[in-house]
This record gives structure tokens, C-alpha cells and sequence, in this order.
């Protein structure tokens, strides 16, 4: 595991120091990536609500 972190540019003590979580986050591979028809579709059916901080 201390390998694939050197990989990955994580020296040993930030390895060290990660947790379980951590680490399966970042050695788990993710799903794939939501289409972009299903994204568009999302935006208008759900859109982010405005307020005063975002606008």
C-alpha cells in the first residue's frame, strides 16, 4: 500500500496519517461518469436554488 501511495505522490507521512476512509477513496475506483443528456435533464428538472450568497 506504501508503494501505491509513493505512486500516487503521497510521501510516507502524509501516507501514515490517512484514514481507512481516506485511503479507500482514494485507491477505490469511481463509477461512470454521469451522461450529459441525464445531466442536462437534471438541471432542469432540479436547478440550484438562488439565494442572497450565491446569487
Amino acid at each position: 500500500m506504501l508503494r501505491a501511495a509513493a505512486l500516487m505522490g503521497i510521501a510516507p507521512a502524509q501516507f501514515w496519517k490517512l484514514s481507512l476512509l481516506e485511503w479507500r477513496a482514494l485507491t477505490t475506483p469511481s463509477g461512470p461518469s454521469l451522461p450529459r443528456r441525464e445531466f442536462d435533464l437534471m438541471m432542469k428538472t432540479r436547478p440550484d436554488e438562488r439565494t442572497e450568497a450565491n446569487g
